[in-house]
């Protein structure tokens, strides 16, 4: 496990007593701190134990595992992904079934970014990138403390409805309504894990640095043109964002190739699609947003790739990506020519209305004003690269 010079954490430590976190903190949770360096664990176990939590630290997944059948019991546990004997993944798999109640959260770094993915879907509540400051872990820590705290009310009132129904109408509803706040900010650091994968994607492929951004502001617009829901603009956003993810597998001697590609290597380019739906087909919050990945390069007429749907049998997210990636594609750099202007890419796309796209996505597109891709695109760049990792906040 890699981590920051320890002493660049220390500083926050003295902050604590000035500014406390905002969160209702329970003085018996108990946390069990995972993690095969013992400067890190002490860091992290004083910003824990300063804000107020009882902490108990485990040098290695086998004696986190040792602790947790010995009977203590803990209202949360934090590990390191990347441990010797038995990682963070074997220790979730173990731990899971047995302690149910026990949120887990994992610590990676970026470019542990599929492992983490792996944790969710094992169960992790939440994931921390390294780096990570004081206010973040506490807010991570927090908002899984928040969430086992209302499931457990919820399972009680689920238990005594029946009994309780008349005595307690007011104080479920309340309860229901913190819940649902829950899984708000849990949709939100969703939300935060995709812009983390597709800043990853980013780091992989520089030529096409901001590329997913583009396409999802280009691909909401044409999404809000055409009137489409806000549940189900949400969703085809979802896919735009993460519609390259696959690219994640191919090799960089492919990916990031000035030049032509040879039929072997379009062969294995033209896999990203399958290989992105792969990726996030078992993402539960993804479920929908899959197909879009899986067939934003399919055509209109049939003859596009990997399953060759034609028409309506492709997902209108996936249309509408499809014109949104063209437009950022002829409006950019690319080693091998240079941008050309949004005027050349909507003649473009006119020619191949009926053919490549959707004649119907095509006509609203063409219908929008010409200077809305080059303002969308100026505020994508402008926007700061920054997020705060794991914190909540959109």
């Amino acid at each position: 496990m890699t981590f920051p010079d320890p002493g660049g954490y220390f500083r926050h430590l003295p902050s604590a007593v000035q500014s406390p976190i905002e969160f209702c903190v329970v003085m018996s949770d108990r946390i069990l701190v995972v993690d095969d360096e013992e400067a890190i664990r002490e860091i992290v176990s004083s910003m824990l134990t300063f804000a107020g939590y009882s902490c108990l630290q485990a040098a290695s997944g086998m004696e986190a595992l040792a602790v947790l059948n010995s009977g203590e019991e803990f209202e949360l546990m934090l590990s390191d992904l990347m441990m010797a004997e038995l990682d963070g993944i074997g220790l979730l798999e173990r731990t899971k079934e047995r302690f149910p109640d026990m949120p887990v959260v994992m610590v990676t770094a970026v470019h542990d970014i599929s492992v983490a993915l792996a944790a969710l879907r094992n169960g992790a509540y939440d994931y921390l990138l390294k780096p990570f400051e004081r206010d973040q872990l506490l807010a991570t820590v927090g908002r899984a403390l928040e969430n086992r705290r209302l499931k457990l009310e919820n399972r009680t009132y689920q238990t005594n409805l029946e009994s309780l129904v008349e005595a307690r109408t007011d104080q479920l509803q309340t309860a229901m309504a913190q819940l649902q706040t829950a899984m708000n900010d849990l949709t939100r650091s969703y939300d935060i894990t995709l812009e983390a994968l597709g800043d990853a994607l980013d780091l992989k492929d520089k030529e096409t640095e901001g590329h997913s951004r583009r396409v999802t502001a280009f691909t909401i617009a044409i999404a809000r043109a055409m009137g489409l829901a806000g549940d189900q603009i949400r969703i085809i956003a979802r896919g735009a964002f993460l519609h390259d993810i696959g690219k994640m597998a191919i090799p960089d001697d492919i990916l990031r190739k000035p030049g032509k590609l040879t039929s072997e290597q379009t062969a294995v380019m033209r896999e990203h699609c399958y290989k992105g739906y792969q990726i996030v087909k078992k993402i539960p919050f993804l479920q929908d947003a899959c197909d879009i990945i899986y067939s934003h390069q399919e055509r209109w007429d049939g003859t596009g790739y990997p399953r060759g749907l034609k028409g309506q049998e492709i997902p209108l997210g996936a249309r509408l990506v499809a014109v949104a990636n063209t437009v950022d594609a002829i409006t950019s750099d690319r080693p091998y020519r240079s941008r050309q202007s949004y005027a050349a890419a909507r003649k473009e796309i006119e020619v191949w209305s009926g053919l490549q796209f959707d004649p119907e996505v095509v006509k609203v597109f063409l219908g929008m004003p010409e200077n809305i891709w080059e303002d969308l695109r100026k505020q994508i760049g402008n926007q700061a690269q920054h997020f705060a990792y794991s914190s909540g906040k959109a």
